[in-house]
């Protein structure tokens, strides 16, 4: 995260004495990227966080990728994926992957275990219901509109809240994931053109402090899962400082940049992973050229497949496709693609657009997983032809 954050009790000077009531040492736990030269943070735990008293292999829910194969434009409907309700973690149902980023959709109903991800960070976007994040650096809320981004090796708990399920979106990458580098000074400070900032930012701001013997932890790391038994509970922090830890960011904070004409999807962009990006389609004033065609031209990336999740308002471009709450398109790359037939000739004269999306470019192709299949609108890709 772009800013420094203290959160508990840390001692004045960093890797000196920090005694307990009873004077024993504060256990020190360095959590940092890049090999101790990038950004990192040291938490302050009661108990060492290096006891461990049992390990042994866990076998995951498994899924499969295929490649998209002919070649052509899907539409997921996600909600056709509804069933009893899981558990935000391993009740996860993958939907598109590649070696850099795994993307799944989950009806929620129940807390997750306790689960360190060692293979990359992971971005959350609530969709609906409400959110509770637990981890070693304390507590974040969200809901629906949230972005929560949640760094490599972070042990946490996902626990929905309120009376109805929590629908999550989330984006698992094989590295780091945070705000695009255009954005900020060389110092880390968001710049004056960035669609958002610090104020927008939230963070744990108190510690957890639980306590707790022979704790079970889910790890997935680069060889397989595996099921720590914890001699202590290791949201044990009494405080920490630095810049890694859970954040949280609304989409509808996200201030989108317009103009006289139509702008590409890069002016969307809210955060950076690796080979793939992630943007924010927000309600917003549409180009103001007399001549202006709003929605967006027929277009080719020739190096990245794209993916978009309808997450709320009408979305102009793709009206009368079939696309609803909670629809999923992928337009990969070798394909051209644009708007609906009669969607551009609809657009001009609008002033306003009234849609909420998430987009995750790649620069890799997606694979298909077991439950894009189970979800796919079969007749999406002929949408185009005006044919029955």
């Amino acid at each position: 995260m772009p800013y420094y954050r203290s959160v508990g009790e840390v001692p004045r000077k960093r890797h000196t004495q920090f005694r307990q009531p009873d004077g024993s040492l504060y256990a020190e736990e360095l959590m940092g990227q890049e090999g101790f030269s990038s950004d990192s943070s040291l938490l302050y735990h009661q108990h060492a966080p290096t006891a461990i008293v049992a390990a042994e292999e866990f076998t995951p829910p498994a899924f499969t990728r295929v490649p998209n194969l002919p070649l052509k434009p899907r539409h997921l409907r996600t909600h056709k994926l509804d069933g009893t309700g899981a558990d935000p973690v391993l009740g996860r149902q993958y939907l598109l992957a590649n070696d850099d980023v795994r993307i799944a959709y989950v009806l929620a109903d129940r807390p997750s275990p306790l689960f360190r991800d060692a293979t990359g960070d992971h971005c959350l976007y609530v969709e609906s219901g409400t959110l509770r994040v637990e981890s070693t650096f304390g507590v974040l809320d969200a809901v629906p509109g949230d972005y929560v981004v949640i760094p490599t090796s972070t042990i946490h708990r996902l626990v929905p809240t309120g009376d109805a399920p929590t629908r999550l979106l989330a984006v698992e990458a094989a590295g780091h994931i945070g705000p695009p580098k255009r954005y900020l000074s060389v110092r880390g400070q968001f710049l004056e053109h960035s669609p958002y900032c610090e104020r927008d930012v939230r963070g744990p701001d108190a510690p957890l402090l639980v306590d707790g013997e022979d704790v079970e932890v889910l790890v997935r790391h680069r060889r397989g899962w595996t099921r720590y038994t914890y001699a202590h509970h290791p949201f044990d922090v009494v405080g920490w400082d630095g810049h890694m830890y859970p954040w949280a960011f609304s989409i509808h904070d996200f201030e989108p940049i317009t103009g006289r004409i139509h702008q590409p999807p890069p002016v969307h962009q809210t955060f950076q992973g690796p080979n793939f990006v992630i943007c924010s389609f927000v309600p917003r004033k549409v180009d103001y050229h007399p001549d202006a065609i709003p929605v967006p031209y027929n277009h080719h990336n020739v190096d990245s497949d794209e993916m978009l999740f309808y997450t709320g308002g009408n979305y102009e471009a793709r009206r009368g496709s079939g696309i609803e709450q909670g629809s999923i398109s992928l337009h990969p790359s070798g394909f051209t693609h644009g708007p609906q037939p009669g969607a551009a000739e609809r657009s001009i004269g609008a002033d306003f657009f009234d849609e909420l999306a998430v987009m995750v470019d790649t620069f890799r192709p997606l694979d298909l997983c077991d439950a894009a299949t189970a979800c796919e609108d079969d007749g999406y890709a002929w949408t185009w032809a005006r044919r029955p």
